[in-house]
């Protein structure tokens, strides 16, 4: 500090915080010293309202805003009074508590509060409506606001924002900014949120360069977490090579000394696949490792099966007036014989009855059964099929957010779940490292019934588990084929087979559910699907334009993709209005009101409805802007209805929702699909990317493009290729 010993300083309280740029932390606000009312701007560390500062500077003369205090460092206080740490407490930033139970707590304890909150936490169970587990809770999320406050102070002259300081806290501990200053290319492993282009950000910072060691070992390790993205599980050794130069501007030989590096710290496993060696994460490696072991035990130890399942078949069919096709019943007998079963096919051909019937069968041997899917709202869509409650799986492992921002389940080898069946919908969407924690939590003899559309897009995260499962051939897979009677009626079903099947769908319809728009240039088509959504599909089938319909695009990209759409989607919807508050970010605009997207899972939100309340919000999810208070840095979103309170950090994680990608439309199902199909990039240009699409469709799909477009991803069989390993460990297995 011997630097600023001839700079003015202040302490006060923040009162206002007029601008702030997140991008680079530049910021004007008041505080009240007590004295007086003053204006301060400077690149800080992130601050609130009612925060208590200690600011080092200088006072500056602005021709416009007058006399102001330029900050070179600020300094956010822990608080000293009771005061104070009711308003600290009250705003927010202890997980856990807001206005009402930090009343609460001060009414309680007084003074004392400081000391309970860091020595006796448990203390707290004994104001109500707090259990000893909250309580634990809070003191321990105090502790480390205490601790973390020092950490930011130390960390923000090499440029993190508060966020990667508190990673970096979670990562590293009280030992962060050392560590930091020998190897800031350390946060770019594990789970951490800074990428390899910030930690290089971060090192022009530091006084001394790091060793050139750290900095390629991370840059590999980047490119293979990067491919993460793309879907793969692991990749061909000799395609790491490449990249990592070009990303490194290093010769070939330096990455080679780095992979042998990392090999030897484990930090990479390398599998020989055929007459190629694959680099995995360890991860990725360990979750479809363990996969294949599950599975194996799984086939070999079969349950019991004390009931007579064809004779049950006809009374169920007897019963109910149904008449079971062949499929179908191979598909009930093989759940109930095998313990194990795959049941896919695609819409129409009833994989909801043949479930139905499962679980019938299942009920008639008085066993325990879970229904789960991977997205809240897939697990929606499964309740209404059956009448069953359905949960997320991660809800019905019983996730729990962990320090290292990563999801740790109370149901797992140690404590599995007490269920003598399992039925997974949407299993194209589960990844690797989910079905892992899945299969470890099943008890011994437990069955399994795996339901999805092999059809369909891959998981967002890595892995390509349904498909690979169903080819090696090892498990028990039920493909229904049938269209019943029925289904043939709606042109949407009829044209998703014929998209699988690579045959050209019709679309010279005068009516039904089912329309292709023809528009050459992709401005009209925006055009056309802004009428669509603001005017005609309201006005003539009475649709609501955010609940009811939506807008899938093959990507975020170009006039037709969701960055475009939805800005124009938003200003005409959900206009800005005096009576709407907003948040402007450098790059987009959320308001009271607006449709948004969860884009990745995050454990650590949390949520109440009412008559629950818990913990994760998760890729896919989408809900509404209910309240944007920024002075308590308190953004509501409703979540078919849980709401969650966002922080402004936590809005990375949230896009504009009138328009989405198919890929992330995945477990949906929308009254009215809105489509553009034009000037689709090659890349995804493909048929079970329109297939997807078009099975997200219930009652309306409109296709807005050219026919040229919609005959090449039809003919475009070629899926996007996806490196991994769990077919190979399941033969070798």
């Amino acid at each position: 500090m011997e630097e600023f010993e001839t700079k003015t300083k202040l302490k006060g309280i923040v009162t206002d915080i007029t601008f702030r740029n997140d991008t680079n932390g530049y910021t004007v606000f008041e505080i009240d010293t007590g004295e007086e009312e003053i204006t301060v701007v400077g690149t800080v560390a992130d601050i609130k309202m009612s925060d208590r500062v200690e600011l080092v500077g200088d006072y500056v003369y602005h021709s416009v805003y007058g006399r102001q205090f330029k900050a070179e460092f600020c300094t956010a206080l822990m608080p000293e009074t009771v005061e104070d740490l009711y308003h600290y407490l009250a705003s927010g930033v202890v997980k856990g508590v807001r206005e009402s139970t930090a009343l609460k707590i001060i009414d309680k304890f007084g003074e004392n509060t400081f000391y309970i909150m860091e020595n006796e936490p448990e203390r707290l169970a004994e104001i109500k409506g707090i259990s000893l587990e909250k309580a634990n809770k809070i003191g321990k999320e105090y502790k480390k606001q205490c601790s973390t406050r020092a950490l930011i102070i130390s960390l923000s002259k090499y440029g993190l924002n508060t966020s990667e300081c508190l990673m970096a806290f979670d990562k590293l501990g009280n030992n962060a900014v050392e560590i930091i200053e020998q190897n800031p290319y350390i946060l770019c492993e594990g789970e951490s949120k800074i990428s390899f282009e910030r930690a290089e950000q971060i090192a022009e910072f530091l006084p001394q360069k790091p060793d050139s060691k750290h900095r390629v070992e991370a840059g590999v390790l980047y490119v293979i977490r990067h491919n993460y993205s793309n879907g793969h599980t692991c990749l061909p050794l000799e395609k790491i090579y490449k990249p990592s130069s070009e990303l490194l501007s290093e010769g070939r030989e330096i990455i080679e000394i780095a992979v042998d590096n990392l090999i030897q710290t484990k930090r990479v496993v390398v599998e020989k696949i055929g007459n190629k060696d694959f680099v995995f994460l360890p991860e990725a490696y360990n979750a479809e490792k363990n996969i294949a072991r599950r599975l194996s035990v799984l086939l070999k130890f079969p349950p019991e099966n004390p009931i007579d399942v064809v004779s049950q078949i006809d009374k169920i069919e007897k019963s109910c007036s149904i008449q079971y096709a062949e499929l179908q019943k191979k598909a009930i007998i093989t759940a109930v014989n095998k313990g194990v079963l795959i049941l896919t096919g695609g819409p129409g051909t009833g994989k909801t009855t043949t479930l139905n019937g499962i679980i019938n069968m299942f009920d008639k041997d008085f066993l325990k059964i879970a229904l789960c899917a991977p997205t809240g709202r897939a697990a929606q869509r499964m309740t209404e099929a059956t009448g069953r409650t359905a949960t997320t799986i991660h809800r019905l492992l019983e996730v729990e957010w962990a320090e290292n921002n990563r999801p740790e389940f109370r149901r797992n080898l140690r404590n599995p779940l007490d269920y003598q069946a399992i039925i997974v919908d949407e299993m194209s969407m589960v990844d690797v490292f989910l079905f892992s924690s899945l299969l470890d939590a099943l008890p011994f003899g437990c069955r399994l019934i795996m339901v999805g559309d092999s059809d369909q897009l891959p998981s967002v995260s890595p892995g390509n588990v349904l498909k690979d499962l169903i080819d090696t051939g090892l498990l028990p897979v039920v493909q229904l084929k049938e269209i019943f009677r029925q289904s043939l009626e709606s042109n949407i079903v009829r044209n998703a087979h014929a998209i699988v099947n690579g045959e050209q769908i019709e679309t010279d319809f005068k009516d039904g559910d089912f329309y292709l728009l023809q528009r050459h240039f992709p401005l009209d088509a925006v055009r056309t699907i802004k009428e669509l959504c603001i005017k005609r599909l309201p006005d003539a089938y009475g649709l609501d334009p955010t609940t009811q319909i939506q807008v899938l695009c093959p990507s975020k990209k170009g006039e037709t993709g969701t960055f475009n759409l939805n800005q124009i989607l938003q200003e005409n919807i959900n206009p800005p209005s005096k009576e709407k508050r907003e948040h402007n970010t450098d790059y987009r605009i959320f308001r009271e009101g607006d449709k948004v997207m969860q884009t990745k899972n995050n454990y650590n939100i949390h949520w109440e409805s009412d008559n629950e309340e818990g913990d994760g919000i998760f890729n896919g999810d989408i809900g509404f802007i209910e309240t944007i208070d920024m002075r308590h840095d308190a953004i509501i979103i409703d979540f078919a209805g849980k709401r969650a309170t966002y922080s402004k950090e936590q809005l990375q994680e949230i896009e504009l929702a009138y328009a989405v990608t198919v890929h992330k439309s995945q477990g949906s199902e929308f009254d009215a699909v809105v489509m553009p199909v034009i000037s689709v990039n090659s890349r995804l240009c493909y048929r079970n990317l329109l297939y997807t699409a078009v099975t997200r469709a219930k009652k309306m799909l409109i296709l807005v493009g050219t026919t040229g477009c919609i005959h090449s991803m039809i003919e475009n069989n070629k899926t996007q290729l996806r490196y991994s390993a769990l077919k190979h460990f399941m033969l070798d297995n």
